[in-house]
């Protein structure tokens, strides 16, 4: 592939050779110009063995579209990258991951440009797609809403719209040479949205041709008509403006004038709206003969046409001076219409070079994203990129001001605004924002710390509505919050729904910040009362069935949770029972005599023994006992805990016992405490009874707690055995909603 020559930006030579040596800058500018073409090069290969064999939905061929979208773009003066682009855009509709494939192997910059102009095509095609066939031509709440999505995309970055231009102009006449038809919608989006943005940027190139090829697929008859009408007096029109060509060059370069005089191409879209608008024949349009004039500087444009006017006659009120007066979109040249000697009327446009090109590439001949140095556009002299980007982004916000203004349905526009960030990104707020919108709008943390504003340079009060096309700096401190005052409606500070969420959400976390440090400040002094500052609290939280320990001190915060739940986990009950809850048996609820069975002393005879409330223990658990004073012998759990603890202060008081047997009728039951785990409804208390009911097992307590919609249940139930319960926690944990059934 031929790989064309890159321009070097003057103003690139100049920033670099005040810092390093004219070496230096010449080896650093050999490097740019090499990794430019490479990446041109690189992306093409990239590219070719995934779109090759693939087409586009007109049919054209993928490749083949991506090669003529980078030619067009070389033609208007897009940079090689802007070029290298066309064909990554394509490439990344068959990759999984396009923005970390494309970052990869060529940079952010590409990637990102990659993504977002397939963002919006489909965008764009999803448009179309909504869009009914019998929509007017001129359709203004068509073209305002395609404006806005060409707005949004070139907020991001101006190379999308160049490329969404060059695109679509291939498109275009891929389907006048195939002829194939192209459908309405397409051909009014090209007409309605896509020239006039040519327009507005001043790339004419694109825009006439556009506008040709669109009307052509539009109104074919008279298209052809007008087509015809050219054709039919081409010879003799063309001898003539030749003749006046040359006799011009010739008498003016006989005047000192160095000027090149050429013949300017005719469009018959233009030819059709001049006939239209002004109600003309096709013999009164001025400008079918017409003549362009290309000077060195400003003074030879208005010597060139002192000069026109005196060896030609003026028509009356045909002259504009779009020198002194450019247009808004920054075109530049006189023009004027005289008459020959047969008294035909010719239109003479006079520019300079500078001017030309401008007229020719727009924005692109000044301006390849990020390469405009000081360059100016629209008239502006630009002192950097940032003032370039700034003149662009106005025009096309003025287009959307003249659409707006243009419809007579009110409010397509009325509830919104464009503002500009100082980097040049375009911010769209709801009309009446304020800068404190727009810092909440830019970055949340921006809003929270904004204290201050400057609009265009000065500064403003916070609840200043901002008006289209401004440019917004707002000023922060390091470390703050936003103020109530913001709230507050009758003060006009927030209009944003979004950015007023955002500040009660930073005082909702300001209030629980405060709930959590006042729960914290009691659990800690509970821990100091009861000399556990050992324990952790991630632990502490976790044994109360919380996810963290700042979802206690929540709770505890809002006095939703009691402390005497966590007095009672860090101090269990003591082993020793009052006399009244001694129990050796309970009666059976099958027979009416105190079975014999029960637990055994072993090598001691009619012993005292109680079961310990802490661990109740059931057949066929192993089990200790433990020897107290004046109340017989305590029997634990060999794994309880406080069992342990007794056994290794006092190892002389631990005597062995076992389980006594049970004979006929005379079954013994025991008490066990079941602990449960649930997401808490309606009804999850009935539902875990019913089981322990369906499994006969007598329920003799319950205690329950719902924290956070988690319910904690411990119920007492008599067993035999303490064997089947394995069996009906299983059948417990089937319960809907329950997380866990476990033993205590």
């Amino acid at each position: 592939m031929k790989i064309p020559a890159v321009q070097i930006p003057p103003s690139t030579l100049g920033q670099a050779s005040a810092q390093r040596s004219l070496p230096q800058v010449l080896a650093a500018t050999a490097g740019a110009l090499a990794e430019s073409a490479d990446a041109l090069a690189r992306a093409r290969s990239f590219a070719e063995p995934l779109i090759a064999h693939e087409a586009l939905d007109s049919g054209e061929s993928m490749m083949a579209h991506a090669d003529a979208v980078a030619a067009i773009l070389r033609s208007i003066g897009g940079s090689q990258a802007m070029q290298a682009a066309s064909y990554l855009v394509y490439a990344g509709e068959h990759l999984n991951h396009p923005l970390e494939v494309i970052t990869k192997a060529f940079g952010e910059s590409f990637a990102s440009l990659a993504v977002e102009t397939a963002k919006l095509v489909r965008v764009q095609r999803l448009s179309r797609e909504a869009q009914s066939d019998a929509q007017l031509v001129d359709d203004p709440k068509l073209q305002t809403e395609n404006v806005r999505k060409m707005l949004l995309a070139f907020s991001r970055d101006l190379r999308v719209v160049m490329l969404r231009l060059a695109s679509r102009l291939q498109t275009l006449r891929y389907h006048a040479a195939s002829r194939q038809t192209v459908s309405p919608v397409l051909a009014r989006e090209s007409l309605q949205v896509f020239a006039p943005l040519a327009n507005r940027l001043g790339i004419w190139q694109i825009k006439w041709e556009m506008e040709d090829l669109a009307f052509r697929f539009l109104e074919p008859e008279t298209y052809r008509q007008v087509a015809r009408l050219l054709d039919e007096k081409r010879a003799e029109r063309e001898s003539g403006v030749e003749r006046l060509r040359e006799g011009l060059a010739a008498e003016l370069q006989g005047q000192g004038i160095r000027a090149t005089v050429q013949g300017r191409p005719k469009h018959i879209y233009s030819i059709v709206r001049k006939m239209r608008g002004k109600a003309l024949d096709f013999d009164r349009v001025f400008d079918i003969r017409a003549l362009r004039v290309v000077v060195p500087t400003i003074p030879d444009c208005y010597a060139a046409l002192s000069w026109v006017h005196s060896r030609f006659t003026p028509v009356i009120n045909e002259f504009d001076d779009y020198i002194a007066r450019p247009k808004p979109n920054g075109y530049q040249s006189l023009h004027t219409v005289v008459r020959d000697a047969a008294g035909k009327p010719v239109e003479v446009q006079i520019r300079t070079r500078a001017m030309h090109d401008h007229a020719e590439h727009g924005v692109a001949a000044h301006w390849a994203y990020k390469e405009a140095g000081t360059k100016g556009y629209a008239g502006v002299t630009a002192a950097g990129e940032y003032d370039a980007k700034i003149a662009v982004l106005r025009q096309l916000l003025a287009w959307e001001r003249d659409l707006s203004g243009s419809v007579q349905d009110k409010g397509l526009f009325d509830d919104r605004i464009y503002v500009l960030t100082p980097d040049a990104a375009v911010v769209e707020l709801p009309k009446g924002a304020t800068p404190v919108d727009f810092a909440y709008t830019v970055h949340t943390n921006l809003g929270h710390r904004c204290r201050g504003a400057r609009v265009d340079g000065a500064m403003v009060s916070l609840n200043t509505p901002l008006q289209n096309g401004q440019t917004v700096e707002i000023t922060t401190v390091r470390e703050g919050g936003p103020s109530r005052d913001w709230l507050n409606a009758e003060l006009g500070y927030l209009v944003s729904h979004r950015a007023r969420a955002k500040v009660r959400a930073w005082f909702n976390a300001q209030v629980l910040h405060e709930t959590v440090a006042r729960g914290r400040e009691a659990v800690e002094k509970l821990l100091q009362r009861e000399g556990k500052t050992a324990f952790k609290l991630e632990d502490l939280a976790t044994q109360l069935g919380f996810k963290s320990a700042d979802a206690l001190f929540e709770v505890v915060g809002k006095d939703e949770f009691s402390l005497r739940t966590i007095e009672t986990l860090l101090r269990p009950p003591a082993p020793v029972l009052a006399p009244d809850d001694y129990l050796l048996l309970k009666k059976s609820r099958h027979g009416e005599k105190t079975p014999k069975g029960g637990v055994l002393v072993v090598g001691v005879d009619s012993l005292m023994t109680q079961l310990a409330r802490c661990c109740k223990p059931a057949p066929p658990d192993v089990i200790g006992g433990f020897v107290s004073r004046g109340k017989g012998v305590s029997v634990h759990r060999a794994d309880c805990s406080n069992f342990r603890e007794f056994a290794a202060r006092h190892a002389e008081r631990v005597i062995p016992v076992e389980w006594g047997t049970s004979s006929g009728a005379e079954l013994a039951v025991y008490p066990v405490d079941v602990a449960v785990e649930a997401a808490d409804r309606q009804g999850l208390l009935r539902d875990i009874s019913e089981v322990f009911a369906k499994e006969k097992m007598n329920v003799i307590g319950v205690q329950t707690q719902s924290v956070k919609g988690t319910a904690w249940m411990t119920f007492t139930v008599e067993v035999q055995d303490s064997a089947k319960l394995a069996k009906v926690l299983g059948v417990v944990r089937e319960v809907p909603n329950v997380r866990s059934a476990r033993r205590r």
